[in-house]
């Protein structure tokens, strides 16, 4: 990676550096603004097939408002070592509080006791959201991306060793949709199967096929990306969502992106990705393999790492808050209820949720001059 972004690919004021021994890792990250470190701190944390790279765009402008701004590779991606990526990993280690104390050691060891935002996207939005709830003393304030945070679950009760869940009543969705007349899947459950990065790393045509298909699918190049709200959580409502969310129940994700590949007139007019860009993307996860990042879908759905946010259960996100998303994006939706449950009950104090208009789910990346301009916003506004 070191040796790509030393090609031109970043800005010289972006530069690359490693943070030792930090929760068992040595995290690599992407720092502009480093040059004074009396500056505010700025996290951004990257989600999943990304890295700290994905943040490029809006790096630089953000340092140049006067913020240092930092963005780590996450544990099991990218150049960040340490972290076991295979499928026989300790999943404690992926759990998001585990992950949330990676970016707090972080922040420890680069000197700073405060941070003015922690910025998150997919699921890096989900780390950036506990950590905000859990360490309001720490984080002054919390941006979410694509991903809307529901807040802690509902806590279960333990009694002469019955245990009482106090939230709703789970559903078998994957077994609702493998039922629907048209077999389908949840993209979640196939990344948490042990043939997921056999299947991406195995792909036909390659990883650079696979990613500039995958991100071209969910991205507002993709004409039919014209997201709406679901009603409920049920089979037939969630198969309304492209097949990068609710897949045919035969499909790979490989084969299911691949029917959507673009043009070559496409991939030369994508300015927000370009071949040099996506390479380093390629580069990467051609070294890495995909099943760090994989680990994390499986750690989100484990009885342990329920049980251990069960603990915060009923604690709201008091800091000022705000959400960004793609207009085109349907992750916005993916969970119904979800946008309106942050809006509403996690979040006290909400700043405003924000739609940009000819952004699918990469929205810092397809229209990074109006993300940045919603983030200097919002941080104008408190002290």
């Amino acid at each position: 990676m070191a040796e790509i972004y030393g090609g031109g690919i970043l800005p010289h004021q972006i530069r690359s550096s490693v943070c030792q021994s930090v929760n068992g890792l040595d995290i690599h990250y992407l720092e502009a603004g480093f040059e004074n470190r009396n500056h505010p701190l700025i996290v951004l944390l990257h989600g999943f097939p990304e890295l700290c790279f994905s943040w490029r765009k809006i790096m630089l402008p953000l340092s140049e408002s006067g913020y240092h701004v930092v963005a780590p590779d996450q544990r099991g991606f990218g150049a960040t070592a340490g972290a076991d990526r295979s499928y026989s990993a300790d999943l404690s280690k992926y759990s998001h509080i585990n992950l949330a104390a990676d970016i707090l050691g972080l922040v420890l060891s680069l000197g700073y006791k405060k941070v003015k935002s922690v910025i998150g996207h997919d699921s890096g939005a989900g780390i950036a959201a506990w950590s905000a709830l859990i360490r309001p003393d720490i984080y002054e304030s919390v941006v979410m991306m694509s991903a809307p945070f529901t807040g802690p679950p509902s806590q279960s009760i333990e009694t002469n060793n019955k245990s009482t869940f106090t939230g709703d009543k789970k559903i078998d969705i994957n077994a609702e949709l493998a039922l629907l007349e048209r077999p389908r899947k949840h993209y979640q459950h196939y990344y948490q199967t042990p043939e997921a990065n056999y299947d991406i790393m195995n792909s036909e045509g390659g990883l650079s096929k696979f990613l500039r298909a995958y991100y071209h699918h969910k991205s507002a190049d993709w004409e039919e990306n014209n997201p709406f709200p679901l009603s409920h959580w049920d089979a037939t409502e969630l198969a309304q969502m492209p097949t990068y969310y609710i897949m045919d129940l035969d499909d790979t994700m490989p084969e299911a992106v691949a029917k959507y590949m673009p043009t070559c007139q496409e991939i030369q007019s994508c300015k927000w990705l370009t071949e040099p860009e996506l390479q380093v993307y390629v580069s990467e996860y051609d070294r890495t393999g995909f099943q760090g990042g994989l680990n994390w879908y499986r750690s989100a759905a484990s009885k342990a790492n329920r049980q251990q946010l069960e603990l915060f259960s009923g604690m709201k996100i008091n800091v000022p808050a705000m959400f960004i998303s793609g207009q085109q994006d349907w992750g916005t939706h993916q969970r119904p209820g979800a946008i309106d449950r942050m809006k509403n009950c996690v979040c006290t104090n909400i700043d405003e949720i924000q739609l940009v208009d000819n952004a699918g789910h990469w929205v810092q990346q397809e229209q990074p001059e109006s993300v940045f301009k919603s983030l200097t916003a919002f941080l104008s506004k408190f002290g």
